[in-house]
């Protein structure tokens, strides 16, 4: 059974940081690339970082670069999003993607909430 597991989400003030961690089981994690999307209310999902299945390259939007850090752990089955310098603007639901060759397993997702 594919499961996908977000964790680390919360409220943080402007400024702040977060560390959110997908944890992965039910597949062979080290072969699927990874990415993490966020949905703010009342917008289109999008794209915030990617990684390639063995780490060696990784992309991220405009919004993200500079601040936030895509990193995985193929022994844990776990990809990793660092997020500094966070904005009110980052609010979102997040959530992680595997993907390979057209197979594409989501997470439920985890919130991320960015308030004074």
């Amino acid at each position: 059974q594919v499961q996908l597991v977000e964790s680390g989400g919360g409220l943080v003030q402007p400024g702040g940081s977060l560390r959110l961690s997908c944890a992965a089981s039910g597949f062979t994690f080290s072969l699927y690339a990874m990415s993490w999307y966020r949905q703010a209310p009342g917008k289109e999902r999008e794209l915030v970082a990617s990684i390639t299945s063995a780490g060696g390259s990784t992309n991220y939007a405009d919004s993200a670069k500079g601040r936030f850090t895509i990193s995985r752990d193929n022994a844990k089955n776990t990809v990793y999003l660092q997020m500094n310098s966070l904005k009110p603007e980052d609010t979102a639901v997040y959530s992680c993607k595997a993907y390979l060759k057209g197979l594409n397993y989501w997470g439920q997702g985890t919130q991320v909430t960015v308030s004074s």
